[in-house]
């Protein structure tokens, strides 16, 4: 994460709200010849003490778990490039804005007998977003096409013991500064999300 403190004010509770909101992440553990990386969706325990994910039955992260293995999963959000032009102040250089949460901790495989449950509480945390159309549920399906679907994955948990977030939105300006490279980057930024990006920086968590 980013050395500068000012850009890891946030507290823990925020940053598990970020990643359960966003429930898409890059999962990463030390392999043979060098780390492994995965892109998984993911849901958070009520707590935020655990994650939920699963992995098809072929990725090669499920070698390494046959005992507890160390993972993070990396879970980004909105970024784009800050331009020293947009400030109004001279001696400024360029720089990118960004937000990121990493959750670290020990992986393990689950039961088969979890991975039904695991993946309705999954997907409703998608579907509930959708409203008001009626949740999917796994009960929608063919018991015998299901059957085959879930022997392809399994289940997995991270039980997480750190939490890091960087939202490095400017923060380390003037005020007068920041709001001028957000109006900026929202008129004519680029990146992911620029104007999520933009209205973070105009009032940045735990500024």
């Amino acid at each position: 994460m980013h050395p500068n403190q000012v850009y890891r004010r946030v507290d823990q509770a925020t940053n598990l709200a970020f990643a359960q909101n966003r429930g898409f992440g890059t999962l990463s553990v030390n392999g043979d010849d060098g780390p492994l990386v995965s892109h998984v969706p993911f849901v958070l325990g009520k707590d935020g003490a655990t994650l939920n994910a699963h992995l098809v039955r072929s990725n090669p992260i499920l070698k390494t778990i046959g005992k507890p293995t160390n993972a993070v999963m990396v879970v980004s959000g909105p970024d784009g490039y800050i331009s020293p032009d947009w400030y109004g102040d001279k001696d400024q250089v360029p720089t990118w804005n960004y937000v990121a949460v990493h959750l670290r901790g020990v992986l393990r495989g689950l039961e088969a007998a979890d991975l039904r449950a695991h993946l309705d509480q999954l997907s409703g945390s998608f579907e509930a977003r959708l409203l008001p159309k009626s949740q999917w549920k796994t009960g929608k399906m063919t018991p015998d096409v299901l059957a085959k679907m879930m022997k392809m994955i399994v289940p997995v948990q991270m039980v997480i013991s750190h939490v890091d977030g960087t939202w490095k939105l400017n923060q380390n300006k003037t005020d007068a500064v920041r709001l001028s490279a957000a109006d900026h980057i929202n008129r004519e930024g680029f990146g992911q999300s620029v104007g999520e990006l933009s209205d973070l920086m105009r009032n940045p968590p735990g500024k």
